[in-house]
């Protein structure tokens, strides 16, 4: 039995939830999004809550139940909050800024990166060493932070390079004489 499976996902005022088919469709404040439901799985809404059941016992099925719940309550917290990633930019001449439909960054490199930002994403820029990534679906915005910290991922020895709030860098000693 999964423990994250077998609880149910209560559905907060203000979101409607519907069963399509193979699909589940869920309606906020922030917005709609949209599951597709695997054949190991099958969902039910009953009593303001969504409840997720595994079609089968064996270890796969196990899995996908444990996973498809936890989307499943991703997207009722996605329509209902949102989720938001902050990325920290460190080094000399590092910044970053929003400009149209564009994030430029200055990494560095004898060129600025541009950034397309996705439909769906909102980015500010509060300082220039600072990004705020936001959306409603948890996996967009986790996808487009990582993308961003790929440009310059944190070096280990001055610690340069775009991180995440609250990441540790280990860092390394430099050479010695």
């Amino acid at each position: 039995m999964s423990k994250i499976g077998k609880k149910a996902i209560a559905i907060p005022a203000g979101v409607s939830a519907a069963l399509e088919g193979e699909r589940i469709k869920l309606k906020g404040p922030k917005g709609e999004l949209s599951l597709a439901l695997g054949a190991e799985v099958a969902a039910k809404i009953e009593n303001n809550a969504i409840s997720v059941a595994s079609r089968g016992e064996n270890r796969h099925h196990r899995a996908m139940w444990g996973l498809t719940r936890a989307m499943i309550a991703n997207l009722v917290t996605g329509v209902t909050k949102g989720y938001e990633r902050r990325l920290d930019i460190t080094g000399v001449g590092y910044r970053a800024a929003v400009a149209g439909k564009n994030l430029q960054l200055a990494l560095g490199y004898s060129h600025e990166v541009l950034y397309p930002i996705p439909d769906g994403i909102t980015i500010a820029t509060p300082k220039p060493t600072e990004i705020v990534i936001s959306g409603i679906d948890r996996q967009k915005v986790g996808q487009v932070a990582a993308e961003i910290r790929k440009f310059r991922p944190p070096e280990p020895y001055k610690g340069k390079g775009v991180k995440y709030a609250g990441e540790y860098i280990f860092r390394k000693e430099g050479k010695k004489k």
